[in-house]
């Protein structure tokens, strides 16, 4: 099940953050302006997702994340699928050396559209910009 994040999931949101050192530092209170679901597996949140509307019909996905023992299961799939605009654009980054994260975006129909030279810290790497499009 996918549905929208409540203020009383924000321990689980840090458990699986801490879980998930590959993906983007975020807290619930980074950004006021995001949204946040949540995939919930066997009564457990197993997944997140967060997103903000940049513009009327574009999105940018900020942060996915889902628990290593709930991987390969389509969590993230629905998620990043429950985030989409429709119609609209989505962007999302992604660390240039992440080739599992890259393929799985292209396997949804993002495609590479850009760099952004040392956008990661710890260690400082290019961040691949992807967009999908359902116009």
């Amino acid at each position: 099940m996918i549905r929208p994040a409540t203020s009383a999931d924000a321990a689980s949101l840090a458990e699986i953050q801490a879980c998930c050192p590959e993906a983007a530092a975020w807290t619930p209170q980074s950004d006021d302006c995001s949204a946040c679901d949540v995939a919930v597996l066997d009564g457990r949140i197993a997944g997140f997702i967060v997103w903000r509307e940049t513009a009327p019909g574009e999105r940018e996905i900020l942060n996915l994340a889902v628990i290593p023992a709930a991987r390969r299961r389509g969590l993230a799939t629905r998620l990043i699928q429950k985030a989409l605009p429709d119609p609209g654009d989505c962007f999302l980054e992604v660390r240039e050396s992440n080739l599992s994260a890259r393929t799985f975006y292209h396997r949804l129909g993002f495609r590479e559209v850009g760099t952004r030279t040392n956008y990661y810290s710890c260690p400082p790497e290019n961040g691949i910009v992807m967009k999908f499009s359902s116009w």
